[in-house]
């Protein structure tokens, strides 16, 4: 099965994937694909979050130059991130307290 992410008007991509779980929450539209180049991907209203095979990528370098930055970094606080990547990145620098903050229990 195909399933496509329109990036532009005259842009699309397209994967093709076994639908795994299709979930529609208070909040958004959520999918799972298993594809064989990128794994699993998970979709958030048809747009892709995150790929299974590829993810540390987004979240090493979101994560990473900030806690660097900051000198002692203690009382971490992670709005959003449902998927985890940011918080395993996050724990890797033994910070006192992390927060995590999910509008979507479902995600």
């Amino acid at each position: 099965m195909w399933f496509y992410e329109t990036l532009y008007e005259d842009i699309r991509l397209g994967l093709s994937g076994k639908l795994v779980a299709k979930k529609k929450t208070p909040y958004q539209s959520c999918s799972f694909y298993d594809t064989e180049a990128f794994g699993r991907v998970l979709l958030l209203d048809g747009i892709i979050q995150t790929t299974e095979k590829d993810e540390f990528i987004y979240h090493e370098m979101l994560t990473h130059p900030v806690m660097f930055a900051h000198p002692s970094p203690r009382r971490i606080l992670i709005i959003g991130g449902g998927d985890g990547g940011v918080l395993r990145e996050v724990l890797k620098h033994d910070p006192c307290e992390v927060v995590m903050v999910e509008i979507d229990k479902e995600i």
